[in-house]
């Protein structure tokens, strides 16, 4: 009963803390209209706004972050821990955006940990750090047929070596297209 209650407290958080990051970027300040031919040319088709650009080629400053933060695809964990970083949350509110307004869009995440702790233990890690990245997907808009979970543990790691540097790349969640 406890843990449920945990759960749902945690949840309840989580959801008051996307409607007041909702809130906050619904500002009534006025949107600057920024010429970005760079970011417009590599940019895919599918927008994380649900708005097109008037087709001018111009992008709104918020377009821009948007497409920032969909090319960013690695998120970093701490030692033994499987929550996000927090300064990562925004990034992955756009990700989320993005699933929530291209239903045909389909994304893997692929769970990974560094070398330390037993294979099944890595195993499981890599999962519940996947797992918590989709949870906060389908929280901020995403539907749950959209996304492939997979765990890897220490079997695909980013650098080869044991040292800390080697540790910190490897606990990680990739985002994979796919």
């Amino acid at each position: 009963m406890g843990n449920q209650y945990n759960q749902f407290l945690k949840i309840s958080l989580l959801v008051i803390s996307v409607v007041t990051l909702a809130a906050c970027s619904s500002t009534s300040e006025p949107e600057e209209v920024i010429e970005d031919n760079q970011a417009a040319s590599s940019s895919s088709s599918n927008s994380a706004s649900p708005s097109a650009s008037s087709g001018s080629g111009q992008l709104t400053q918020e377009e821009i972050r948007a497409q920032n933060a969909l090319r960013e695809t690695v998120f970093y964990f701490d030692f033994d821990v499987a929550e996000f970083k927090p300064a990562d949350r925004d990034t992955l509110t756009y990700h989320a955006r993005d699933l929530a307004a291209n239903p045909g869009k389909r994304v893997r995440l692929e769970g990974h940990a560094d070398e330390r702790g037993t294979r099944e233990y890595n195993l499981a890690l890599g999962e519940r750090r996947a797992n918590g990245i989709m949870n906060y997907f389908i929280v901020n808009g995403a539907s749950r047929s959209q996304i492939e979970v997979v765990s890897y543990g220490e079997e695909q790691p980013a650098q080869n070596s044991s040292s800390e540097q080697a540790y910190t790349q490897n606990r990680r969640v990739e985002v994979v297209n796919r």
